[in-house]
């Protein structure tokens, strides 16, 4: 007979203890893949993932996926996000981060915290952005690190993302240490390059850590070994959000069961067998989640033809 990690014992409707997200205060120096497979291998968990790469140097909220949670990849990823980052001045390096080999030194000079919040207050808004060479996002089906890493030239595509604000914590040159609020997609080190570039002294991000995703606070997590505690004390409840409470910020439609049936059978539900109005998660986007008592069934995208079935939870 095997043996069951502790925490994973099934509910009375099938559903695994382990289908839902854990908020992770990732520590400095692991990647976010080795938190996931670390959180995995505790859990025992099928199938993990994560809403959104956390370089390794940097800190704070990853969102760690399990089971039918990787279903809710799609729409926590898009999420918009909060970071606090420090910024070095006068140093310019090949990754644009404190990890990377310096390739340029410049004199700070005498600027003015004014001088520097002004820069700062440029970026703010929807604007133009180039990936780092050094960074997760594809290029011709590699990802950028991989080519970077091999010498390869290229240059990833611009895209736009969006600032929401930018807010100077403090300034002790040649450091400045900022807050933003800003979309998924967005590169704070692409920020530390271009403020360096406005000043003239180069710049690159010393520091980074993730304070929010969506509507998860960094306050809500557990490092990986607090993680370990409550698994080694049976008490998975604690830590683990259930997929309900995971897709937060959606529209919730109460469905009889025999609906929550039919959805999970493949059945598409027609205009009027959802009610109420929908809240938008992404702005380009409305969804529902259809719950029967507390239980997450689906995830349906509005349309004006009735409701396309976007993601079933059994």
């Amino acid at each position: 007979m095997s043996t069951a990690p502790k925490g994973s014992r099934a509910v009375s409707h099938g559903r695994s203890t382990r289908d839902g997200i854990m908020l992770i205060d990732k520590e400095p120096g692991p990647s976010s893949f080795g938190v996931v497979e670390c959180i995995k291998n505790l859990t025992g968990a099928r199938k993990a993932g994560h809403a959104g790469t956390l370089d390794p140097f940097a800190t704070g909220l990853l969102i760690v996926l399990l089971d039918q949670g990787t279903k809710l990849s799609p729409f926590l990823m898009s999420q918009d996000k909060l970071y606090r980052a420090a910024l070095r001045l006068g140093v310019e390096t090949d990754t644009g981060d404190v990890t990377g080999t310096i390739i340029e030194e410049r004199d700070v000079g005498s600027f003015t915290a004014t001088t520097i919040e002004e820069k700062i207050q440029d970026l703010v808004g929807r604007i133009k952005q180039i990936p780092p060479r050094y960074s997760a996002v594809h290029h011709q089906g590699k990802r950028a690190y991989e080519l970077a890493r091999k010498g390869v030239e290229f240059m990833p595509q611009e895209r736009e993302v969006r600032v929401d604000y930018i807010t100077v914590l403090s300034i002790e040159i040649p450091v400045v240490w900022i807050e933003v609020g800003c979309s998924s997609g967005t590169y704070i080190r692409s920020l530390a390059s271009e403020l360096g570039r406005r000043l003239g002294t180069g710049a690159h991000l010393a520091s980074l850590r993730r304070m929010r995703s969506g509507p998860f606070h960094v306050d809500r997590s557990y490092t990986i070994e607090q993680v370990s505690r409550h698994l080694d004390n049976d008490a998975i409840k604690e830590v683990l959000i259930p997929l309900n409470e995971a897709a937060e910020g959606m529209k919730e439609v109460e469905v009889p069961s025999t609906l929550a049936r039919k959805i999970r059978n493949g059945y598409r539900p027609q205009r009027g067998e959802l009610a109420g109005e929908c809240i938008s998660l992404h702005r380009a986007e409305c969804y529902y989640k259809a719950v029967k008592e507390g239980e997450l069934i689906a995830i349906l995208p509005a349309s004006n033809n009735g409701n396309e079935v976007r993601r079933v939870f059994t």
